[in-house]
């Protein structure tokens, strides 16, 4: 089997419809059935099941993949490796960040690495923190920039910073006559004190919407929700236009005249973030190269 039939098989795991890979693929959909068929007959068993929605793996189709996955790594690495020889300052990185943070900290970064290693192509990846853990996991990624939930607790050698979780309000908003001014001038508040008020929330499954849930929880009360399931950036916007409050993050904090962001009480609220590598642990220059670059801005910004 050919290496392109195995990224056939794992297009179609992915998309979870034979339509859907096929348009990834650019190939017409009949052809593309049509091989999945022929690749079924020769092994003598069924990778997917058909449903009504698409396709899903059956278990033998969870093995194929899984190991079709390896395979692909491999041979991308390697690529990798030989180009590397053979084009000193060339490659490829797929690089995996949430599109909140990373229309915040990535564009300046890969302004100046592009300036720097013209040769390398940085292809980004746009997941939740979650979901990059697991394309991470499966080696679908060269690397990543992934918050982690309060109580986790990354290598040292990987943390990027600490990401402080904020509130966000006009200074009109009510909620101004609860915050306090600490010592380093940015204000704080309690988050018993704002229950009264409306908020809007990210998704739960996201780790800002599961950290404003938690910390709701443990007030044993939730506030009005007005929304619970936008983006996190659609969230701060709306907060932003005095609509109601919503949370956000300081690296996605951005500057407005009438906008206050509230630290979340006085010991304040942080996620690590940290960058994250395959299994496999396989670094290129250029990978590093970004690594370094990533570290040396966010340094600078902080």
């Amino acid at each position: 089997m050919e290496l392109k039939e195995l990224e056939y098989i794992v297009a179609v795991a992915d998309q979870g419809s034979i339509s859907g890979a096929a348009e990834r693929l650019y190939m017409a959909q009949s052809s593309l059935s049509q091989f999945l068929s022929r690749c079924e007959a020769e092994l003598g068993v069924r990778l997917f099941m058909r449903t009504a929605g698409g396709v899903r793996l059956t278990q033998s189709g969870e093995v194929y993949v899984r190991s079709a996955r390896q395979m692909l790594r491999q041979y991308h690495r390697l690529k990798e490796e030989l180009k590397e020889l053979s084009q000193p300052g060339g490659g490829r990185i797929d690089f995996g960040i949430s599109s909140f943070r990373g229309s915040y900290l990535l564009p300046w970064v890969l302004s100046q690495f592009r300036r720097q290693y013209p040769g390398v192509e940085v292809i980004i990846h746009e997941f939740d923190s979650h979901d990059l853990v697991k394309k991470m996991a499966t080696g679908d990624l060269d690397l990543g920039l992934v918050a982690l939930n309060p109580g986790e607790h990354p290598e040292e050698e990987l943390t990027v910073m600490q990401d402080e979780v904020l509130l966000v309000a006009v200074r009109e908003h009510p909620v101004m006559e609860y915050v306090n001014w600490g010592e380093d001038g940015h204000p704080w508040v309690e988050l018993g004190d704002t229950l009264e008020f409306e908020f809007f929330l990210s998704n739960p499954t996201t780790v800002l919407g599961g950290i404003a849930r938690r910390q709701f929880d443990r007030l044993g009360r939730m506030p009005l929700v007005v929304n619970s399931n936008l983006t996190a950036a659609f969230a701060a916007s709306m907060a932003r236009q005095g609509l109601g409050l919503a949370f956000t993050y300081r690296s996605c904090a951005e500057s407005y005249p009438n906008v206050e962001y509230i630290s979340i009480g006085k010991k304040k609220c942080f996620v690590d973030l940290v960058l994250v590598y395959p299994p496999d642990g396989c670094r290129s220059r250029a990978i590093r190269a970004l690594e370094r670059m990533i570290r040396q801005y966010i340094v600078r910004v902080n």
